[in-house]
């Protein structure tokens, strides 16, 4: 058995340091999403569907030798887990996601995701991001709440790739699609599951609506009080509790 944590955008594995050494297994891999501090494979698009089939094929490999998985998204993450689990639940054990609110009818993008799937707009934010000093880059990361150390290494890592990547990304994922995609999570109530609410993240939004989808797929709702969406990094103690708990209950 493997715990399987899936990082997002922004970001890299970095971000999951801090909790895996607070967890109490140690059979836990933190893969790295293409174009995010590592190659893209050739001719890879970056879509949301582009990223869930890698996601597939990386969880493939890993049953084949452990059998299912434990898994966790964080972010897009998050959204990649639970488009995996709908279409090959047989690769999951269970399942924890901290952003099921994105599949809601009701939920909307927020600003700085509008302004990535804007043509142009989100070119020109990328363009003067990497071109601005790296101090400036890194307090950036500071001001939406991940810590200094974290910070250097992401910054580091973000490049013209990650750039398109991020763009592709956002691109694919329109809110009617999106809806479409939760309405599709059914098998995910066939695994355990786990909302992973963190109140703060402002980037999620209204909490009513992970909620709702967690009744709905029957899954186990923990709140993190206090905390917003890098809840990982800010209380990573409490995080890797949630989780210890969680997989000791199955």
């Amino acid at each position: 058995m493997t715990a399987v944590l899936l990082h997002g955008h922004p970001e890299t594995p970095v971000i999951w340091q801090p909790l895996v050494e607070q967890l109490r297994r140690s059979d836990v891999v933190c893969p790295q999403l293409p174009g995010f501090g590592v190659p893209t494979p050739e001719g890879f698009g970056a879509t949301k569907d582009d990223y869930a089939s890698w996601l597939a094929d990386e969880l493939e490999h890993i049953v084949a030798e452990t059998g299912p998985v434990d898994l966790v998204g964080h972010d897009w993450g998050g959204g990649f887990a639970m488009m995996v689990i709908a279409e090959r639940p047989e690769l999951v054990r269970s399942w924890a996601c901290d952003v099921l609110g994105l599949f809601h009818p009701d939920y909307v993008w927020h600003d700085l995701a509008q302004l990535w799937r804007t043509p142009g707009a989100g070119e020109e934010f990328f363009e003067q991001n990497l071109a601005s000093p790296v101090e400036d880059r890194i307090a950036l990361y500071e001001s939406v709440g991940i810590p200094r150390a974290t910070a250097e290494p992401l910054v580091a890592a973000f490049d013209e790739e990650t750039a398109r990547c991020a763009l592709a990304l956002y691109r694919s994922a329109n809110e009617p699609e999106m809806v479409e995609l939760g309405q599709r999570f059914g098998p995910a109530a066939d695994r355990p599951g786990l909302a992973i609410i963190a109140p703060d993240d402002p980037f999620v939004r209204d909490t009513s609506y992970a909620r709702q989808i967690a009744e709905r797929l029957g899954a186990r709702v923990h709140e993190l009080a206090g905390q917003g969406h890098w809840w990982m990094l800010h209380d990573p103690a409490a995080g890797a509790q949630m989780l210890d708990d969680f997989w000791a209950s199955l």
